[in-house]
């Protein structure tokens, strides 16, 4: 995000530097403004993917893997949303975007409790904590890059695997949810 140039902005956009200054005043502005706008779309793609799960342990599976697979799917963008250093302003809007993604897993997590599919636990250190830990393992500097569809769908796998066996759920069932998985 701190490369965004207005200039080159404008050119791909096909309109002047000053045109773009119209509608954002600053660079910190549009890159708010993208930030607001991709949290948005992926945290609709979440709660779609969980929505059409048949239960409520497939729907929390869902939303795992459907935001680990559309932040693979782009990488840089996801990283840049979620996690690169630019300005303290937009660094208040991705702190709001991870924690309206944590509340989605944590209200997940909560339904899957309720009906006993998995060990009581606080739902409200659980998904932040997951959430760390698909970023991390996923988008952030320690994380390996992928050279094909392949590779990629099977690290999308193992970090779903990886959340639901962190939240208790047993080898084998948690196997069963992410083979049903439909990945974007």
């Amino acid at each position: 995000m701190a490369a965004v140039q207005i200039a080159a902005v404008a050119a791909r956009a096909g309109i002047a530097a000053g045109t773009v200054y119209r509608y954002f005043p600053s660079k910190t502005d549009l890159i708010a403004e993208l930030v607001a706008a991709v949290a948005g779309r992926e945290l609709d793609a979440i709660k779609a993917a969980g929505d059409a799960a048949p239960g409520p342990m497939s729907a929390l599976t869902a939303s795992i893997s459907t935001f680990a697979s559309r932040s693979l799917t782009e990488r840089r963008l996801a990283w840049a949303v979620m996690g690169e250093p630019v300005y303290p302003a937009v660094d208040a809007m991705r702190l709001d975007f991870r924690q309206s993604l944590a509340a989605e897993l944590e209200n997940r997590i909560n339904t899957v409790i309720k009906g006993r599919h998995l060990p009581d636990q606080d739902a409200r250190v659980a998904a932040p904590a997951l959430v760390g830990a698909l970023m991390e393992g996923l988008l952030g500097p320690l994380a390996p890059t992928y050279e094909d569809a392949g590779q990629a769908r099977e690290a999308v796998q193992t970090a779903t695997l990886l959340a639901l066996r962190a939240l208790g759920v047993v080898d084998a069932r948690a196997r069963g949810l992410v083979a049903q998985c439909v990945l974007p």
